[in-house]
């Protein structure tokens, strides 16, 4: 299917999300920063990145990798924590292409990534 790569400094809820994808079929290379997932994401077809805590700015690191040209055909996923509308908001105006809840992340992953690696 897709070739994932996933920005999710927390391991727990990381290890969650590539066992879901992996199952689904995806091919996934799971980072837990920046430069890592900056140096893989562009031959992946999905970029999965964890905007819901942290001190990773990940809008600042897809903005400046789309501004860049670096993901010429890399679609972007990003999920956040349902209260933080403002990260919200700032993926949308950065150019993501889908920004979901981690709730929504959880449960439907694997088929928002099939999704986006489709069309």
């Amino acid at each position: 299917m897709a070739r994932v790569v996933a920005l999710i400094p927390d391991l727990l809820f990381g290890s969650r999300v590539q066992e879901m994808l992996t199952s689904a079929g995806h091919q996934v290379t799971l980072c837990a920063d920046a430069r890592g997932a900056r140096s893989q994401a562009a031959g992946s077809d999905v970029f999965v990145i964890d905007l819901a805590g942290g001190s990773l700015d990940g809008v600042g690191l897809v903005r400046s990798m789309l501004e860049a040209g670096e993901l010429p055909s890399t679609r972007t996923l990003a999920f956040y924590a349902h209260v933080d509308v403002d990260t919200r908001r700032r993926a949308e105006s950065a150019g993501f292409d889908l920004v979901v809840p981690r709730s929504r992340m959880a449960r439907e992953g694997s088929e928002l990534v099939t999704r986006l690696a489709s069309g």
